[in-house]
């Protein structure tokens, strides 16, 4: 039997490459595996060979310590693979294929699968609706940040791409499919991004620089990226953003300044529960400073799509109500603006195909905009720390050497 290595989380702020065991057609015991999981038979999955494996901000919360995670969990949503075998239930992926995985883990039968609501599957995870590789409470399926990794389901939640040199030659692009890219377009098109509109990016890590390239991909007039970090900022005013730094001053203020009124259509939060104050308060950490933000400054009517992580379970809050996911948010005023909000995972599958031709056809540049960064998964520990200090890359990890 083939040899496997994954990046496992250790201990807050660590990770280190381990000796894994190779996937197999059953979910085994593990790190994080739900017991109703053990066991679990899976004839109509994949095993992919890893061509590449990100990255992202929501590893790096359980990295820090933020959330419940084991020891030993083998971490890593974002996938993109070639398929090495194929269980007796697999009908139309071949071995070959170069496929995208999203990092939603989906049947394709349950009512929600059925009404590409894939987020939120109804049999892939015990615990609760819905499922991803490598991540807590999320089922136990074992993370992509590895050489091999079992993929269930595989003729429903493969992206196989339509041509295999074409993708190799893409791939720093390609690999954003998983996750990231999705989720930013999510972001945009739940607020309402629409051409000519204004539109307020909250983050600008890699999360909401492709919710500001989407923005731009959907025809909005202007894209205005806040964050506290002024490497990120440059990184989105590198592709036609205009930026503003929330620790200056108020955000209607600095908007005023760019647009002309202290308000915009759109608002997308790609910050999410680790959200720090604005102004004088941004060195203290308020998980619910930029969901206020964004009703704030978002036109009365406007909607909010919120990309960024909210979690049931911080041991690190500062708060009580907050270590649950209790925040202050300021519903009253969202109310008084008729708002709407969109929050949850991203339908990974209801984007991907498109935005797959998009890059394919060199409408977008995504890998540039997110300023995507190889490294071998050697170095993806030390990766780890880099992206952790605020660095203004988006890291993609090549296990097999594969990326040009």
């Amino acid at each position: 039997m083939a040899s496997n290595r994954g990046i496992a989380y250790l201990e807050p702020g660590k990770t280190e490459v381990q000796d894994i065991p190779y996937p197999e057609f059953e979910l085994k015991d593990g790190p994080g595996v739900n017991p109703d999981n053990v066991g679990r038979p899976v004839p109509h999955g994949a095993i992919l060979k890893v061509v590449t494996t990100n990255i992202c901000g929501s590893d790096q919360h359980m990295v820090r310590g933020r959330t419940t995670a084991p020891q030993d969990l083998i971490l890593g949503h974002e996938i993109t693979g070639e398929v090495i075998e194929t269980g007796p239930g697999v009908e139309f992926i071949k071995e070959g294929d170069i496929c995208s995985v999203p990092f939603n883990i989906a049947c394709g039968r349950c009512r929600n699968c059925k009404e590409r609501a894939t987020g939120i599957c109804l049999n892939v995870n015990p615990d609760r609706p819905g499922s991803a590789y490598g991540y807590v409470d999320m089922g136990g399926w074992v993370g992509g940040q590895a050489e091999y990794v079992l993929v269930p389901y595989a003729d429903w939640n493969l992206l196989k791409f339509p041509d295999r040199d074409q993708a190799l030659a893409k791939i720093m692009g390609l690999t954003m499919l998983s996750d990231i890219f999705p989720t930013g377009f999510h972001g945009a098109v739940s607020a309402g991004t629409e051409v000519g509109s204004t539109v307020y990016v909250a983050g600008a890590g890699p999360v909401g620089l492709a919710a500001a390239a989407s923005a731009q991909l959907l025809g909005a007039a202007v894209v205005i990226v806040g964050d506290l970090n002024e490497e990120r900022l440059a990184q989105a005013r590198s592709f036609g953003c205009e930026t503003v730094d929330v620790s200056k001053g108020p955000v209607p203020d600095q908007l005023e300044q760019i647009l002309g009124l202290p308000e915009v259509d759109c608002g997308v939060d790609a910050v999410g529960f680790e959200a720090r104050g604005h102004g004088e308060q941004a060195s203290t950490e308020q998980p619910a400073a930029v969901l206020n933000s964004l009703m704030d400054v978002t036109r009365a009517g406007g909607g909010l799509g919120i990309p960024g992580l909210y979690v049931t379970g911080d041991p690190g809050a500062a708060t009580d109500a907050a270590k649950e996911g209790s925040l202050s948010i300021r519903l009253g005023l969202g109310w008084a603006k008729s708002h709407y909000f969109v929050t949850g995972q991203c339908p990974v599958m209801k984007y991907h195909r498109g935005l797959m031709q998009a890059i394919l056809h060199d409408k977008v540049d995504i890998a540039t905009a997110v300023n995507a960064t190889k490294v071998s998964l050697d170095e993806a520990p030390q990766a780890y720390q880099d992206f952790d200090s605020g660095v203004a890359k988006k890291y993609v990890i090549d296990p097999h050497g594969m990326v040009s």
